[in-house]
Protein backbone atom coordinates (compact mmCIF):
# COMPACT_ATOMS: atom_id res chain seq x y z
CA UNK A 1 0.00 0.00 0.00
CA UNK A 2 2.89 2.64 0.76
CA UNK A 3 3.51 2.10 -3.08
CA UNK A 4 0.98 3.53 -4.16
CA UNK A 5 1.34 6.56 -2.15
CA UNK A 6 5.03 6.58 -3.70
CA UNK A 7 3.85 6.41 -7.29
CA UNK A 8 1.20 9.08 -6.59
CA UNK A 9 4.07 10.95 -4.95
CA UNK A 10 6.28 11.12 -7.87
CA UNK A 11 3.18 11.17 -10.36
CA UNK A 12 2.57 15.02 -8.44
CA UNK A 13 5.93 16.14 -8.55
CA UNK A 14 6.08 15.18 -12.34
CA UNK A 15 2.75 16.91 -13.36
CA UNK A 16 3.88 20.07 -11.46
CA UNK A 17 7.76 20.06 -12.37
CA UNK A 18 7.33 19.48 -15.60
CA UNK A 19 5.19 23.20 -16.44
CA UNK A 20 7.22 24.59 -14.06
CA UNK A 21 10.09 23.61 -15.59
CA UNK A 22 8.37 24.62 -19.22
CA UNK A 23 7.53 28.35 -17.92
CA UNK A 24 10.84 28.71 -16.75
CA UNK A 25 12.74 28.41 -19.57
CA UNK A 26 9.97 30.16 -21.80
CA UNK A 27 10.99 32.89 -19.69
CA UNK A 28 14.73 32.27 -20.13
CA UNK A 29 14.82 31.62 -23.53
CA UNK A 30 12.24 34.11 -24.76
CA UNK A 31 13.37 36.98 -26.77
CA UNK A 32 12.85 40.03 -25.04
CA UNK A 33 12.03 43.54 -27.41
CA UNK A 34 9.55 45.59 -25.64
CA UNK A 35 8.28 48.74 -27.79
CA UNK A 36 5.71 51.12 -27.60
CA UNK A 37 3.82 49.23 -30.47
CA UNK A 38 4.18 46.10 -29.01
CA UNK A 39 2.02 47.72 -25.74
CA UNK A 40 -0.37 49.25 -27.54
CA UNK A 41 -3.99 47.36 -27.35
CA UNK A 42 -4.93 45.51 -30.35
CA UNK A 43 -8.66 45.14 -31.67
CA UNK A 44 -8.86 43.17 -34.36
CA UNK A 45 -6.37 45.03 -36.70
CA UNK A 46 -7.66 48.12 -36.07
CA UNK A 47 -7.34 51.40 -34.50
CA UNK A 48 -9.01 51.49 -30.80
CA UNK A 49 -11.50 54.35 -30.66
CA UNK A 50 -12.25 55.87 -27.35
CA UNK A 51 -12.42 53.59 -24.22
CA UNK A 52 -10.15 50.74 -23.73
CA UNK A 53 -11.46 49.39 -20.39
CA UNK A 54 -15.28 49.33 -21.63
CA UNK A 55 -17.19 47.12 -18.47
CA UNK A 56 -19.03 44.32 -19.97
CA UNK A 57 -23.02 43.03 -19.56
CA UNK A 58 -22.93 40.70 -16.93
CA UNK A 59 -25.61 39.38 -19.33
CA UNK A 60 -22.63 37.80 -21.99
CA UNK A 61 -21.23 36.05 -19.15
CA UNK A 62 -24.56 34.37 -17.91
CA UNK A 63 -25.47 33.41 -21.57
CA UNK A 64 -21.61 31.45 -21.36
CA UNK A 65 -22.53 29.73 -18.33
CA UNK A 66 -25.73 28.56 -19.58
CA UNK A 67 -24.34 27.29 -22.55
CA UNK A 68 -21.46 25.57 -20.71
CA UNK A 69 -24.29 24.02 -18.29
CA UNK A 70 -25.87 22.72 -20.89
CA UNK A 71 -22.75 21.38 -22.95
CA UNK A 72 -21.59 19.67 -20.73
CA UNK A 73 -25.23 18.00 -20.05
CA UNK A 74 -24.35 16.61 -23.80
CA UNK A 75 -21.32 15.13 -22.43
CA UNK A 76 -23.20 13.26 -19.11
CA UNK A 77 -26.20 12.09 -21.73
CA UNK A 78 -24.83 10.92 -24.49
CA UNK A 79 -22.78 7.53 -23.01
CA UNK A 80 -27.08 7.44 -21.50
CA UNK A 81 -28.06 7.45 -24.76
CA UNK A 82 -26.08 5.38 -26.18
CA UNK A 83 -26.67 2.44 -23.86
CA UNK A 84 -30.30 3.31 -23.37
CA UNK A 85 -31.38 -0.18 -25.15
CA UNK A 86 -29.25 -1.95 -22.37
CA UNK A 87 -29.92 0.34 -19.31
CA UNK A 88 -32.44 -0.88 -16.46
CA UNK A 89 -35.35 1.16 -15.03
CA UNK A 90 -33.44 2.73 -12.07
CA UNK A 91 -30.72 4.00 -14.78
CA UNK A 92 -33.36 5.43 -16.99
CA UNK A 93 -34.97 7.10 -13.90
CA UNK A 94 -32.08 8.49 -12.98
CA UNK A 95 -31.36 10.08 -16.85
CA UNK A 96 -34.98 11.58 -17.04
CA UNK A 97 -34.25 12.88 -13.10
CA UNK A 98 -31.36 14.47 -14.82
CA UNK A 99 -32.82 16.22 -17.49
CA UNK A 100 -35.96 16.96 -15.51
CA UNK A 101 -33.58 19.13 -13.05
CA UNK A 102 -31.61 21.02 -16.07
CA UNK A 103 -35.08 21.38 -17.86
CA UNK A 104 -36.20 23.40 -14.64
CA UNK A 105 -32.78 25.28 -14.65
CA UNK A 106 -33.95 26.51 -18.09
CA UNK A 107 -36.94 27.41 -17.27
CA UNK A 108 -36.15 29.39 -14.27
CA UNK A 109 -33.48 31.24 -16.59
CA UNK A 110 -35.95 31.58 -19.38
CA UNK A 111 -38.08 33.55 -17.16
CA UNK A 112 -35.94 35.06 -15.40
CA UNK A 113 -35.21 37.42 -18.34
CA UNK A 114 -31.65 35.29 -18.85
CA UNK A 115 -32.18 35.16 -22.68
CA UNK A 116 -32.92 38.60 -23.79
CA UNK A 117 -31.11 40.41 -25.67
CA UNK A 118 -30.95 44.04 -25.23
Amino acid sequence: MNMVWFYIGIFLIVSLGLPAVAIFLASLLAPKKPSALKSTIYECGLETEGETWVQFKAQYYLIALIFLVFDIEIIFLYPWAVAFDRLGLFAVLEGLLFITILAGGLIYAWKKGAFEWA
